[in-house]
């Protein structure tokens, strides 16, 4: 690894981490990982590969690396495709926003962050119909009087209904789930979601958050479905890049969005702003 070059920034972690000689990142073959010192931080870079693109490997790369490191200790995540003019500006960068990163380092100290979508149940119309009265009229005048029209409104009053009962629900699972994180934030709108939201969550707490998850949907499979992502790198709980940092022309949208980025080799698994491990489906 180069310093006097461009260098690739994953993200920041306290001065004391060490990483195994192994680490690798982005690239092919895969660059190899190491501590920029920078005061009481350090930040995780390499090498800049010659043809950094948001290929799935890649994003598959530069999330599992921060989701390993985060099991070992708190990281700072960076987005996919950050990219430093040298080591001189990785350190002005770190050293300018040092308090705000060490405070941040420690609101994600044994912390990890899970993302929940919420969606209507596409199949679940005969229940709608069998509790919402003003749907079950609709059904019975367009089976009583078929038109074109009347079924332009019944399938309106149908996606209304299933999306209703969806957010119903998903306010439920809010309030219940919000018991068991430190902090919770709604991310960007998805289409097909009523819900999309990220949890901090304590490693200790974990599997008591997916069970909770599950036994919600489980509960509630006629209303919504849920689907959990995580552990991810806590990519929407941290500041903004350093403005530094490039971001590479062929980056996907920022950690901490709903968006799956979409690659050259198909489209990678979505997090919450960056890519993830796929998704668990519970309640589907």
């Amino acid at each position: 690894m180069s310093t006097g070059s461009r260098l690739y920034v994953y993200g920041i972690v306290h001065a004391d981490r060490t990483l195994p000689p192994s680490t690798r990142g982005v690239g092919r073959p895969p660059a190899r990982v190491g501590l920029l010192p920078v005061g009481a931080l350090a930040a995780l870079v390499s090498d800049v590969p010659p043809d950094l693109r948001a290929r799935r490997r890649d994003l598959m790369a530069h999330q599992e690396l921060l989701t390993a490191l985060g099991t070992e200790g708190p990281v700072l995540p960076m987005r996919f495709g950050m990219v430093a003019e040298d080591a001189a500006a990785v350190e002005r960068a770190v050293r300018a926003a040092a308090p705000t990163h060490l405070a941040a380092l420690g609101r994600l100290e044994s912390r990890t962050e899970m993302n929940l979508k919420a969606m209507p149940v596409q199949s679940a119309v005969e229940a709608l119909v069998r509790d919402d009265a003003g749907v079950r009229r609709l059904a019975a005048d367009v089976r009583r009087r078929p038109s074109y029209e009347g079924n332009v409104r019944l399938g309106q009053a149908v996606a209304e209904g299933l999306a209703r009962r969806a957010t119903e629900a998903a306010d439920e699972a809010l309030r219940t789930l919000v018991r068991l994180a430190d902090e919770v934030v709604r991310g960007p709108e998805v289409p097909g979601c009523v819900l999309n939201a990220s949890f901090l969550v304590p490693q200790a707490r974990g599997e008591r958050f997916r069970a909770a998850v599950e036994q919600f949907a489980a509960a509630h499979q006629e209303r919504v479905e849920l689907r959990l992502t995580g552990p991810l790198p806590c990519y929407s709980f941290v500041p903004r890049e350093p403005e530094e940092f490039e971001e590479s022309r062929s980056s996907p949208k920022p950690p901490g969005s709903p968006a799956s980025p979409a690659s050259e080799e198909g489209e990678a698994p979505g997090s919450p702003d960056g890519p993830a491990v796929r998704p668990s489906a519970v309640g589907s």
